[in-house]
C-alpha cells in the first residue's frame, strides 16, 4: 500500500491543479449538497474551515450559512495546548491573522470560543478519503486529537469535505485516525457506518 506521505503529496498536487472554474463549480455544488444533509436544518452552531492549499472552497457555503442565520465557527490553533484546536465564532467583520502554517484564522477572543461538544456540525478538511470513511489529513493530527475527546456518539456530527478527485481506493490508517460517517463531495454524499 502507498505510504501516507506519498498519498498526501499526490492528492494535494491533484487538487491544486483544479482550475478556478472547477473550484467555483465545486463550491456551488457543495452548498447544494450540504443544505440537503438531514442534520443541516436542525444545526445552528456549525464549524467550518477557511480554504487553503486547493481545498474545496468553503467561502460560498459560509456566506450561505450567514444568510440562513447559522453561527459559523473556524478552528484556531490552541494557544496553550500544542496540537489542539479551539473553535472561534466567525462573522463577516471578524479580523483574520495568518497562523504558523500560513492558514488564515480569526483572532482569538475568549468570548467567541465555543466548547467543541456544543457544535452541532463539524465540517473537516481532508487530503484524501477512501470508501470506508477513512480520512487522511495534512499530517499534524489537530482534528484527530481535538475530536478524540468527544464521545463516540458525537461522531455522527463530523462531516468531511473533499473534491471527488481526493478519493483513493484505500488509505493506510493509524490507531489515532477517526473515521468519518459522512463525507461530502460536490457530486455525492458518502455515508459510512
Amino acid at each position: 500500500m502507498t505510504s501516507r506521505s506519498v498519498i498526501r503529496q499526490q492528492i494535494r498536487l491533484t487538487r491544486q491543479q483544479l482550475s478556478s472554474a472547477e473550484q467555483q463549480t465545486a463550491a456551488k455544488k457543495l452548498v447544494s449538497q450540504i443544505t440537503n444533509l438531514p442534520q443541516f436544518n436542525t444545526s445552528q452552531h456549525i464549524a467550518l474551515y477557511l480554504t487553503n492549499d486547493g481545498e474545496l472552497d468553503t467561502s460560498l457555503l459560509i456566506q450561505t450559512l450567514w444568510q440562513l442565520h447559522k453561527t459559523v465557527y473556524i478552528p484556531v490553533l490552541h494557544p496553550f495546548t500544542a496540537g489542539y484546536l479551539v473553535f472561534v465564532r466567525y462573522e463577516p467583520t471578524s479580523p483574520l491573522q495568518t497562523n504558523k502554517f500560513g492558514i488564515k484564522q480569526p483572532l482569538l477572543a475568549c468570548q467567541n470560543i465555543i466548547p467543541v461538544a456544543e457544535l452541532d456540525l463539524i465540517f473537516t478538511p481532508l487530503v484524501a478519503f477512501d470508501s470506508q470513511g477513512n480520512r487522511l489529513g495534512m499530517g499534524g493530527g489537530f482534528y484527530d486529537r481535538t475530536l478524540a475527546q468527544l464521545p463516540a456518539d458525537y461522531r455522527s456530527r463530523f462531516v468531511g469535505l473533499a473534491h471527488s478527485c481526493q478519493q483513493v481506493s484505500a488509505l493506510p490508517i493509524a490507531s489515532w485516525d477517526i473515521p468519518l460517517q459522512t463525507i461530502v463531495t460536490p457530486d455525492k454524499i458518502w455515508r459510512f457506518k
